[in-house]
């Protein structure tokens, strides 16, 4: 039964970040109910432990699937219930990712202190030489970045160095779980346009792209978000140098995906917004805005699923 569980534990987090967020969530809730009947029968079995992980690794995945769909309630709960069985199974690292999922929706929501002091107290919890610390730091760094903090970008980007150092060789580098490696920490690109050095963003976000996402979008299409995420920095940032054309273009194919989901639908709000300030009268801005009312008005984008149960075992 355990083995069973973490199977399907292994497969939800290779594929939740190319499937459709309200599809995925409502198969992991069935999954996870499973899982709270196999945690009722096993008492305090000597396999109880491994139950309990595998239990709070499916309530990160919903965690990660309700934000993608923009409920952030829901994400908080499963957050909250993934913390629990980390303590329960003494095993933090499942608390790191839960204070991963928290701070990017604080991040995305426009609230980067916040965010800032989850990632640090998520980095507190889970160890050094693990994927979710170093992303944490990373997090933590383009937080800073947010809030106008250079000294404390720098900071959390040095950190973010040495937790990408301390990595082993075998880390994973596709699903939930896993780490964009590339010359620079992730989310690099991020803050480097939050600070306001709009070439730097630039050739960091194409270096990214062309290091990560381009070999993947001509064949599996493993990240859609994520992709979709790196062309619209890359759009903002082309914006702040007042290069309308590149920047419609990576709009353009941002919004291309088959994946809505709503971390990028923000930064495609935030670009829309920057294109209607500085080219209202531009008929590219006129026909990015319809793209991008489009994409919001998807059907995809409306069919959310919620908790089927206030209780989650």
């Amino acid at each position: 039964m355990v083995d069973s569980l973490s199977e399907l534990v292994d497969h939800y987090t290779q594929t939740i970040g190319a499937l459709p967020p309200a599809a995925v969530y409502d198969e992991l809730l069935t999954v996870r109910s499973y899982a709270n009947g196999l945690l009722t029968h096993a008492g305090h079995a000597r396999p109880r432990t491994d139950l309990v992980v595998a239990t709070g690794w499916l309530s990160h995945l919903l965690a990660v699937a309700a934000c993608d769909m923009g409920e952030h309630a829901a994400a908080r709960v499963w957050c909250s219930d993934a913390e629990r069985r980390s303590v329960e199974a003494r095993y933090p690292e499942l608390a790191g990712w839960a204070a991963l999922t928290k701070a990017m929706i604080a991040w995305y929501q426009g609230q980067p202190r916040q965010s800032a002091t989850l990632s640090a107290r998520g980095q507190s919890v889970a160890a050094q030489g693990t994927v979710v610390h170093a992303k944490l730091a990373s997090q933590e760094m383009r937080s800073a970045a947010m809030a106008g903090d250079i000294d404390g970008m720098h900071r959390s980007r040095q950190r973010a160095v040495a937790a990408i150092a301390a990595l082993p060789a075998d880390v994973p580098t596709s699903g939930a779980r896993s780490i964009a490696l590339s010359d620079d920490p992730p989310y690099t690109a991020t803050s480097l346009l939050y600070v306001g050095r709009y070439q730097e963003a630039v050739t960091a976000t194409n270096r990214v792209i062309e290091t990560i996402y381009r070999p993947e979008a001509r064949q599996r299409g493993e990240h859609p978000s994520g992709y979709a995420r790196s062309l619209l920095i890359l759009g903002l940032a082309q914006a702040a140098l007042g290069r309308l054309d590149e920047s419609i273009a990576a709009g353009y194919a941002a919004l291309s995906g088959q994946r809505p989901a709503w971390p990028p639908m923000v930064l495609a709000d935030k670009l829309d917004k920057v294109l209607t300030q500085q080219h209202q009268g531009a008929p590219q801005t006129a026909e990015y805005h319809a793209r991008y009312q489009e994409a919001l008005s998807a059907p995809t984008r409306h069919q959310l699923l919620l908790p089927k149960s206030k209780e989650h075992g």
